[in-house]
């Protein structure tokens, strides 16, 4: 039997009706058959506050940062707020950033985002690229999926209700796939280089 590629997914926003949060729902429908795709929600994670950490993580940062580290690869919907990434997605990487064994290293990660206006959150996805190169998350350059007019977008359940919208989630997911393995397998070849030339 095929091993699925094991994916995690968190959104960015906690509203109840985010469109962000739908963006995931609609990729575990969407997702190719070889993904398992988990969502985790990031409303059980508390507010950063290093004296806590020093003390020991939070249970839920915890299996948080676990879930992380035991994906291939990651899925994040970001709103945008303010021209960047919303402060409850920075909080959860922050926390899961600190050491020891800080799970985004080398995790093959697709950024995508839906918003009210015309941007798409084009911007908060381009602040996000710079946070993975610090933690070394290493995202997908394209397709790039930038949703607009968010609500002429979803039905009152948070189904897609645009076909070219659902298409361009489907070939994000095809190809987050593929890039997964491909940094999946450049990691086996390395570890294997090192042991042979140890």
């Amino acid at each position: 039997m095929e091993n699925k590629i094991k994916i995690l997914g968190f959104a960015g926003s906690l509203r109840k009706k985010s469109y962000n949060m739908a963006l995931l729902q609609n990729a575990i429908d969407l997702k190719p058959d070889n993904m398992a795709l988990e969502i985790f929600d990031l409303s059980s994670i508390p507010i950063y506050n290093d004296d806590v950490r020093e003390i020991g993580y939070p249970e839920q940062v915890e299996i948080f940062r676990k879930k992380i580290a035991e994906s291939d690869g990651l899925l994040i919907a970001t709103p945008e707020y303010n021209y960047s990434i919303p402060g409850v997605l920075k909080n959860a990487i922050d926390w899961a950033s600190r050491p020891p064994n800080q799970p985004f290293d080398g995790k093959p990660i697709a950024i995508m985002g839906a918003s009210g206006g015309i941007s798409g959150t084009i911007r908060a996805q381009m602040h996000l690229r710079d946070i993975c190169v610090y933690v070394n998350m290493i995202p997908l350059n394209k397709p790039q999926l930038f949703i607009q007019k968010a609500k002429e977008q979803f039905d009152d359940a948070g189904k897609f209700i645009n076909d070219a919208s659902r298409n361009q989630l489907k070939k994000l997911l095809e190809a987050l796939g593929n890039w997964t393995l491909t940094i999946k397998s450049a990691s086996q070849m390395s570890t294997e280089l090192s042991s042979v030339k140890a």
